[in-house]
């Protein structure tokens, strides 16, 4: 089996033959197909497992939008044509995953199975994605440059980027890719977008920038941290997007919005993450299900006015606030995995990496088969929510 179709470090991975059809159909109903990606460090292997799943099925997206580890992914989905897209994502995780040396205590129970690719983690960084900076580890207060300011230097991950992703592929715009990043001068959330500007892969690098970790990148003399600071859920560009079109979106989140009350403190740091990085997600979706409701309202409202009446300016511009365009967001959770905590997304072992693209595929696959999309919803509605919750615990 070639890269293009194995996953990392698993020869379980069948390769279906792929359907146009059953893509151009979905496409032809639903409009654009979206792939929204979470941040969430090396849970983001479960990302790779569901687009190779979409992958198998025919079903490319049009419009890949990211935060963090989910920028990196969407970057060499964007970045490549379509037969080489697996081949450059299952490469970038092989980088970055532990020699299986590591893996020596994997047989252990939780927490001490994890402890030493952790450590690895900790002390020496991950191949191919950052390295200790030690000028930073000399103290609090030791002065470093503010594009420096971080206790590990990314250069490795600039020197992948470049070697995996081909930005002109990414600029000519067959493929459109969104990356979100927060401005430190004034907070402001930043969606780069190669529909509107050039990509470079400074862009890419900015999304992924958590502090205190890792470096700020600088882009057109500002300075831009993390997106996943302010919104690690980047499906929000897709709602504020104008002109909005009807839309089919895969938003695949590694945190999980809901959980069991923690009773110890390892389960009590896990969950706070989980809290922190889900952000918001439920909130979001209620308010995007009220605007998209309203939307439609409007605009069946305007329908009904006498044509006189809707030909006058005033009630042409209340008109503009209708709209009848439909998203159907299908939202798939990630599983909590056999032994997990807090640490999980530093988790760059061989186990952890197969273990959450295994999950993903097998999701991805599930969510196909289903198609939760053609359920019945209330016609009224612009915004319709499908959960596809994993199977948690599951492995």
């Amino acid at each position: 089996m070639n890269d293009s179709t194995a996953a990392v470090g698993s020869p379980n991975f069948p390769v279906a033959p792929m359907s146009n059809a059953f893509a151009k159909a979905l496409k032809e109903k639903y409009g654009q197909v979206v792939l929204v990606l979470q941040g969430g460090g090396a849970l983001g292997a479960y990302q790779v497992g569901v687009y190779q799943a979409l992958h198998e099925a025919g079903v490319e997206p049009d419009w890949v939008i990211g935060t963090s580890i989910g920028a990196i992914n969407g970057a060499m989905i964007a970045g490549n044509p379509v037969e080489t897209r697996l081949d450059r994502l299952n490469a970038f995780w092989r980088r970055v995953e532990h020699s299986p040396a590591l893996a020596a205590t994997s047989h252990l129970p939780a927490p001490f199975g994890a402890m030493l690719p952790n450590w690895a983690t900790i002390t020496a960084g991950v191949a191919g994605f950052f390295r200790p900076n030690p000028v930073a580890f000399l103290g609090l207060n030791v002065p470093l440059a503010a594009d420096a300011a971080g206790y590990y230097s990314t250069q490795p991950l600039s020197d992948t980027l470049s070697g995996l992703v081909d930005f002109s592929e990414i600029n000519a715009g067959r493929t459109r890719l969104t990356v979100g990043a927060a401005n430190i001068h004034n907070s402001a959330m930043r969606y780069f977008d190669s529909r509107d500007m050039e990509l470079s892969v400074k862009h890419v690098m900015a999304s992924g920038a958590l502090p205190p970790a890792f470096p700020p990148v600088r882009i057109d003399g500002e300075l831009y941290w993390d997106g996943g600071i302010l919104s690690n859920t980047p499906v929000e560009a897709v709602f504020d997007d104008k002109p909005r079109r009807n839309s089919l979106v895969f938003a695949v989140h590694l945190w999980n919005p809901r959980g069991p009350e923690p009773e110890s403190m390892r389960q009590v740091m896990n969950r706070q993450k989980e809290l922190q990085y889900s952000s918001r997600a439920v909130s979001q979706i209620q308010r995007q299900q009220q605007i998209h409701r309203l939307r439609h309202i409007v605009a069946e409202l305007s329908a009904r006015l006498p044509k006189s009446e809707r030909a006058e300016p005033e009630v042409r511009e209340m008109a503009s606030y209708g709209c009848l365009t439909r998203m159907h967001v299908v939202r798939l959770l990630a599983p909590m995995l056999k032994g997990e905590d807090h640490t999980k997304d530093i988790d760059f072992s061989s186990a952890g990496i197969q273990g959450r693209r295994e999950a993903g595929y097998e999701h991805g696959r599930r969510v196909l088969e289903q198609e939760p999309w053609k359920a019945d919803f209330d016609s009224i509605e612009g915004f319709v929510l499908h959960e596809a919750p994993s199977l948690a615990g599951a492995m």
